[in-house]
């Protein structure tokens, strides 16, 4: 084991394109910034608990840990607009603590009554945060909150869009969550973009995907053998006994290639940045697209050596990954004029084109055909 490892020294690199986009300060007399320089410039060094050395241990260490970061929540059923997705999904907008409790929901959580929400509406121009979060998880996990607490004490506004299912949200349809679906995360932003027109919106997603186990709606399904679902003791005998079979999928790994991000990430444009852990025993290393960070201007990965799984417990029990993410956005909610077109490579962003006969490939093509609402 390397020395540096054993005082919680981690390495921290970097994965890009050759020339990332350059961005246009909000301040006249600014100088423009590449992507790459300032993901390197908002990311300090990665100095961990020394005692949590290896990946297994810093994600172990986040059952154990007895920390609580209040973030309270005003929650809003949203019913589906599009029929083709028919049921309901939870969204939690953070709010200012309040008294009261609901034993149904998540702690610090209540339901929005219609007459708060009518009025939710505003024209002011903050920063706003559309977060997604991990695994079987919600708005209440610590690794979510960990990153809204220094952005809404900053003064933004946020809210989190719970996958169907969790968070204590009930299921109302036979359209479970899939790991390729954006269709509530879409409805949402098209309702934050004419609710609040004037605020910035920001992105922000903690590993994409979620457990689900509600048996009643399930059943409902005739391609579903709930017996065969309840004898399950592995994510990919779930992938393979429900999620596969609810969406059409001959085998689970069909269903693993045709909803991976991967390909995706070509078709990003937008700044985006991604952090990963190389010790994460669940996003593994092996797993990371380096190659296609490399292909695409718009997006930055930071490759720690050490971290574990949404874990990066610092001395002291804080969370390492949550300072360059909301050093992130908000230099970027502060400092940068997103309006202006990015310059790729001296170009402006839409002047690529190929020529008329030439192959290309399409990162956003899927087997799988869903119909998407424009």
């Amino acid at each position: 084991m390397a020395i540096p490892r054993l005082f919680g020294h981690a390495t921290t690199t970097f994965t890009h394109h050759s020339s990332t986009i350059s961005l246009q300060p909000k301040d006249p007399a600014g100088a423009p910034s590449t992507l790459a320089s300032i993901c390197e410039s908002v990311t300090p060094p990665c100095q961990l608990n020394p005692l949590l050395f290896n990946g297994h241990l810093q994600t172990f260490y986040t059952v154990v840990k007895d920390q609580d970061i209040p973030i309270y929540y005003k929650r809003r059923v949203f019913s589906a607009t599009d029929p083709t997705y028919v049921g309901s999904f939870a969204v939690d907008f953070v709010v200012p603590p309040y008294e009261g409790t609901d034993e149904k929901l998540p702690p610090r959580t209540t339901n929005y009554k219609d007459v708060e929400f009518e009025d939710i509406g505003a024209d002011d121009e903050k920063p706003m945060l559309v977060t997604l979060h991990g695994l079987s998880g919600g708005s209440h996990e610590i690794y979510l909150r960990h990153v809204l607490a220094p952005l809404v004490k900053a003064g933004w506004e946020a809210c989190v869009v719970n996958s169907r299912g969790c968070a204590m949200s009930k299921i109302t349809s036979g359209v479970l969550y899939n790991a390729r679906s954006t269709w509530d995360i879409r409805q949402v932003v098209k309702w934050l973009k004419a609710t609040f027109p004037k605020r910035p919106l920001f992105g922000i997603g903690e590993y994409d995907a979620a457990f689900i186990s509600h048996i009643e709606e399930i059943a409902k399904n005739p391609r579903i053998d709930i017996e065969r679902v309840r004898k399950v003791n592995y994510l990919y005998e779930f992938d393979r006994e429900l999620q596969a079979p609810t969406w059409g999928y001959p085998t689970e790994r069909a269903y693993y290639r045709d909803a991976s991000s991967v390909d995706s990430l070509l078709a990003v444009k937008i700044p985006f940045f991604a952090i990963n852990a190389e010790d994460d025993p669940i996003a593994m290393k092996e797993a990371i697209p380096y190659e296609e960070f490399k292909q695409t201007p718009y997006a930055v990965l930071c490759a720690t050596s050490l971290g574990g799984h949404l874990s990066w417990f610092e001395w002291g029990g804080g969370r390492w990954f949550a300072k360059p993410a909301t050093r992130f956005l908000m230099k970027m909610a502060t400092e940068f004029d997103l309006e202006s077109p990015e310059v790729v490579s001296g170009l402006k962003k839409g002047d690529l084109k190929a020529g008329k006969n030439a192959p290309s490939f399409d990162p956003m093509r899927r087997k799988l055909k869903i119909h998407i609402e424009d």
